[in-house]
């Protein structure tokens, strides 16, 4: 099934019989039982107005389109979304809805935050077939709730994306990217909150293990120049890369190419970032890449091993993005599987919107 419009969608899911399996261009590897429900006939930018900084386009909107389209007005989108083709081996092209409904950010999350943080408002179709929006017609029994917090990283379990409002921000006129090399994951985190807890504006702080520890400055030229020498200073980090050069290698680092091909199963872990050094100590991966200053660490495990046994005492959030064997999401407590139950009765009351994919 695929819909070109959300009146057509409201109707196939009034009439659905049986599971959904909403997918948009099917590049970050989510399955699960039931029709497929393809949302990329919901597409193009209905709205874009430069000098206000918002956007609005269908769910199925490529992100490559929307990039090309703020970068005529000197424009991004500044969580940097992830596009996960090569970690996952996937050829489609990554949307917009794809990216709401996992909240997909990049390095930069550590100072500008995630895509719920830039995210306006939401339509989509619950599972009853309803059509709902923010600021306007709510469904009864979901009034009060904040509907963008609820639908950025729901997989798709709340309701079918169709429409999205973005916030948008200037494309900085330049970066660089300061470099230190040999540090043990302890040393790199503690450099990097160092540095984080600075003055001097950082918008990504990365490590990867073996190899360096990655800080990187943005904005008017000037500034960069200032920054990146106080924070040289202060770091001993060293400018390895300006410009351009600097923006391909944080978009490689967004993008987690290191991660494409191989059979090893590839985790995603989400934990205090003081904690990032003791979880690789226990797990002791072959590549790996501690963001966030070590809060966010993606890695290769040993396929069909499920490492959370590993990191039990640590408060860890462990999901595997890429194998098979584990369960993919962290399981949840009582209480929380209790709540995210009654939310999901309240949106999809006949429990057909991706059944099971997240607990």
């Amino acid at each position: 099934m695929k819909p070109t419009s959300e009146t057509e969608l409201a109707e196939m899911i009034r009439a659905a019989d049986g599971p959904l399996c909403i997918q948009g261009a099917g590049t970050r590897g989510l399955s699960c039982d039931g029709d497929v429900l393809d949302t990329t006939g919901l597409s193009g930018v209905t709205l874009y107005d430069p000098g206000a900084l918002t956007l609005v386009a269908g769910a199925g909107t490529t992100l490559t389109e929307v990039e090309d389209l703020l970068a005529k007005e000197g424009q991004r989108l500044a969580f940097e979304p992830r596009r996960l083709n090569a970690l996952m081996g996937t050829s489609g092209e990554t949307t917009l809805g794809g990216i709401v409904a996992t909240n997909s950010a990049g390095p930069a999350r550590i100072a500008l935050g995630n895509c719920a943080d830039h995210l306006l408002g939401v339509r989509f179709v619950n599972g009853a077939g309803e059509i709902v929006k923010n600021g306007g017609r709510v469904m009864k029994n979901v009034t009060g709730y904040d509907l963008v917090k609820l639908l950025a990283g729901s997989h798709g379990t709340l309701g079918v994306l169709t429409e999205l409002s973005l916030k948008v921000l200037p494309q900085p006129e330049t970066e660089a990217t300061l470099a230190i090399t040999g540090q043990t994951s302890a040393e790199a985190q503690k450099m990097m909150a160092l540095a984080l807890g600075s003055p001097f504006e950082v918008t990504g702080a990365v490590h990867i293990p073996g190899g360096d520890t990655l800080l990187r400055i943005e904005g008017f030229e000037d500034s960069v120049v200032y920054r990146t020498g106080k924070l040289s200073e202060l770091t001993g980090a060293e400018v390895s890369l300006q410009g351009e050069a600097s923006r391909a290698r944080w978009a490689d680092l967004r993008d987690l190419t290191m991660f494409s091909g191989g059979d090893a199963d590839i985790w995603r872990l989400r934990l205090k970032p003081s904690d990032g050094p003791d979880a690789m100590a226990r797990l002791q991966p072959g590549k790996a890449l501690m963001d966030m200053a070590g809060g966010e660490i993606w890695l290769e495990h040993q396929a069909g091993d499920n490492l959370r046994s590993q990191l039990k005492g640590l408060n860890c959030d462990a999901q595997q993005i890429r194998g098979q064997g584990a369960e993919r999401f962290q399981p949840q407590s009582p209480a929380l599987a209790k709540l995210q139950s009654g939310l999901r009765a309240q949106f999809d009351p006949r429990g057909i919107l991706n059944a099971g994919l997240m607990g």
